[in-house]
This record gives structure tokens, C-alpha cells and sequence, in this order.
């Protein structure tokens, strides 16, 4: 009887407030990540969004969103990967014996290092799948091999420098072909393309929820979460195209984001992890073969490591026995941040996008207000804890 008034208060809530109480997950990293890049634009005076800072945020914090996408997976399907730093690290010494060491051109040995980055992760999937060994101990075990295998290619020194022609990839930016004078017009159309296009997407979302009768997002919120994310890709783009434009490893990154936002929300293979990740007992009694999953999501980490030691050992221009280092705690917090469940069976691909922005512009921001790396730690560590915090708080709410 005492749970009947809280139901009646909870029936007569006004349509938009229960939306947002239901997709606080949702909203409240996308309102923590503006308020953070608000904080700091005043407190570095302004600093932040110049162009040239935007830049070198882009570039430091590619390979932790590269992995993050991949790490989304792991943990949607109710795993961890405790081995991608060190992975990543491996791959970067890897490309740089290939290429400087043995004069290989820049593709086939970016090709090998890939297809090198998934056997790995194939091989840990095949023991967590399989064997039903814990994915802690499986990849925390990689992270000592791969660590070490790191230090044996490269024989403890730094090996580089690298082709040109592979630095562009992290180092690039992408050519303009109306040859702006104070503009890079080719990136600013980009993004106006690229806001348009989400735009029409999202209308195409909410007309196929109307016809089917879905429970749609209220029109406010709509129209504003539009409005607001479609003028921020056009302003930060704005502000990229009067330096030099858009990174080639930009366009990488949103390739990735586009492409795998895509598997998971329109694919078959998407809809199953998360049924995985949700309970992997019932996901196996209608039928889904829980481990090729498995297998599959941990290979595709492994590549997506890979990839990032490629981005990482292109940018320094080096490889070097301390890369990757403490990178797979960035990436863990930064899918927790954007809205992942340790239990796994929820988290989005733009959400663990979003969480590395915040950890990239609180690590930014910090570092260009001189705040030191010890409280940079503490900071960090206190906000993963937030985010973890307020994703068991609301679990238990909604039990």
C-alpha cells in the first residue's frame, strides 16, 4: 500500500520531466561535457577553444577514442580489457621495427601491425569465450606479456623516425580544395554537412518512433538537443577551419564513431552483445551463440589497439618503451564517464566518445592552468567514481 502514492506522483509527473529522469544518463553527460569546456574556457581565459588548443585536443586524444569504441563493446558485452595500453604500445614498436628497422613500406606493415592487433585480441576472446576464463585475468596477463614484448622488439631504446607519408596520418590535416585564404572552406562544408546530416537522421528517427507508436523524446527536448549539437559541430569546425583545417585523423575518428554507432543500434550482431551484455543466459536460450560474440568483440579490440598504436607512434614521430602506459585506464573511465554499466548490456558509442572528450579537456584544461599530474590523478580518479556512483544509484532507483 505505501508504494501506490509514489506511483500516482510518479503517473502525474508532467511527460518531460519523466523523459529526463529516464534518459538522465544520456543528457547528463552531454550537459557535464559542455560545462566542463565552459569551466575551463574561463578559468585558461579563453585558451581552450583556440583553435590551435582544439587542434592539439583532437590529436592527444584520437587513440583513446579510437579505443574507447572498441572498449564500449567489451564492456556492453559484460567483459574488460585490461591489456590495450600495452597492446597498443606493442603494435607502435612493431610498426616502427617494420618500417625503420627493416625499410617496409608504410601500408603493408600498417596492414600486418592491424591484422597483428586482432590475432591478439582473438587469442585473449578465444580463452574468455571458450574457456570461460575470466576476461581481468586473461588481459591483465596480456598486459604484462605485451608489455614486455613492447621492451624485447624495441631493446629498450626508442626506434624512429618514421616515413612522412605514415606521420600524416596523425599529423595531417585534410587538403582544401577551394583554397581558402584565411578559411579552410573544404573542412568548414564538411561539417555543416556532417550537422545536416545528423539532423536528418534524428528527423527520420523520430518519424519512424511516431509511426510505430514508440514512447518518443518530448518535441522541446528534440528540437533543443538538435539545435545544440548540430551549432556546436558547426562552431568547432569554425574554429579548426581558420588554423588549418580538419586532422586526418579526425576523419578516421569519425569514420569509426559513425560506423560503429551504426552496428550497434541497426545490426543484428549490435542487438545481440547488448542482449549478451544484458543476460547471457537468456541471450543463449534464444539462440545467440554467446561466445563467437565474445571471440569476435575481443579480436575487434584488439585491431581497434592496434589502430590506436599506429595514430600514437605516428604522432611522436617514435616509438618508445613507455608508450601506452596507464592508456587503458583513460579508456576504461572515459566508457564509464560517457555512460556505460559495469554490468554490462548498456552504454553508447557517442557516450564513450563524449567521456573521452571529458577526460581530454579535463586533462587540457588542468595541464594549461599548471595544475600538477598528482592532482590531475586524484581529480580524474574522483570523477570515475562520480560516474560509477551514479550509474548504481540510478540502477537501484530503477529496481
Amino acid at each position: 500500500m505505501t508504494d501506490i502514492p509514489a506511483q500516482k506522483a510518479e503517473t502525474e509527473r508532467p511527460p518531460a520531466l519523466q523523459f529526463l529522469r529516464t534518459h538522465m544518463r544520456e543528457y547528463g553527460i552531454l550537459f557535464a561535457l559542455i560545462a566542463i569546456m565552459v569551466f575551463f574556457q574561463f578559468s585558461t581565459e579563453g585558451i581552450l577553444l583556440r583553435p590551435v588548443n582544439l587542434t592539439n585536443l583532437v590529436l592527444q586524444n584520437s587513440y583513446i577514442v579510437i579505443m574507447a569504441v572498441g572498449m564500449l563493446m567489451v564492456i556492453v558485452c559484460g567483459h574488460i580489457d585490461l591489456s590495450v595500453g600495452s597492446v597498443m604500445g606493442f603494435v607502435g614498436a612493431l610498426s616502427a621495427v617494420l618500417m625503420v628497422n627493416f625499410g617496409i613500406h608504410y601500408i603493408p606493415a600498417a596492414i600486418i601491425c592491424l591484422i597483428v592487433g586482432a590475432a591478439i585480441g582473438a587469442i585473449q576472446g578465444y580463452w574468455i569465450a571458450y574457456w570461460k576464463i575470466p576476461s581481468f585475468i586473461v588481459t591483465l596477463a596480456g598486459m604484462l606479456v605485451f608489455k614486455g614484448s613492447m621492451m624485447v622488439l624495441l631493446k629498450g631504446q626508442s626506434v624512429g623516425p618514421f616515413p612522412n607519408e605514415f606521420r600524416a596520418i596523425s599529423s595531417g590535416f585534410i587538403p582544401d580544395f577551394f583554397a581558402g585564404e584565411s578559411l579552410h572552406i573544404t573542412s568548414l562544408l564538411l561539417g555543416v554537412a556532417v550537422a545536416t546530416l545528423l539532423v536528418f537522421l534524428s528527423i527520420r528517427a523520430r518519424q519512424k518512433e511516431q509511426k510505430h507508436g514508440v514512447p518518443e523524446e518530448p518535441f522541446f527536448f528534440f528540437v533543443g538537443r538538435n539545435i545544440l549539437v548540430a551549432a556546436a559541430i558547426v562552431y568547432l569546425t569554425y574554429l579548426l577551419a581558420t588554423a588549418r583545417g580538419l586532422p586526418n585523423v579526425f576523419i578516421v575518428m569519425a569514420i569509426l564513431i559513425a560506423g560503429y554507432s551504426f552496428i550497434a543500434k541497426q545490426t543484428t550482431i549490435g542487438r545481440r552483445i547488448y542482449a549478451v551484455g544484458g543476460n547471457q543466459k537468456a541471450a543463449k536460450l534464444s539462440g545467440i551463440n554467446a561466445e563467437r560474440l565474445t571471440f569476435l568483440v575481443f579480436a575487434n579490440m584488439g585491431m581497434l589497439a592496434a589502430l590506436a598504436g599506429l595514430v600514437f607512434a605516428a604522432r611522436l614521430n617514435m616509438a618508445t618503451p613507455k608508450a601506452g602506459e596507464t592508456f587503458e585506464l583513460d579508456v576504461i573511465a572515459a566508457v564509464f564517464i560517457g555512460g556505460a554499466s559495469m554490468a554490462g548490456g548498456v552504454g553508447t558509442v557517442v557516450g564513450a566518445v563524449v567521456g573521452a572528450f571529458i577526460m581530454g579537456v579535463m586533462n587540457n584544461g588542468m595541464s594549461i592552468m599548471g595544475i600538477g599530474i598528482d592532482w590531475q590523478q586524484m581529480i580524474k580518479g574522483l570523477v570515475l567514481l562520480a560516474a560509477v556512483i551514479f550509474d548504481v544509484y540510478n540502477k537501484n532507483k530503477a529496481a
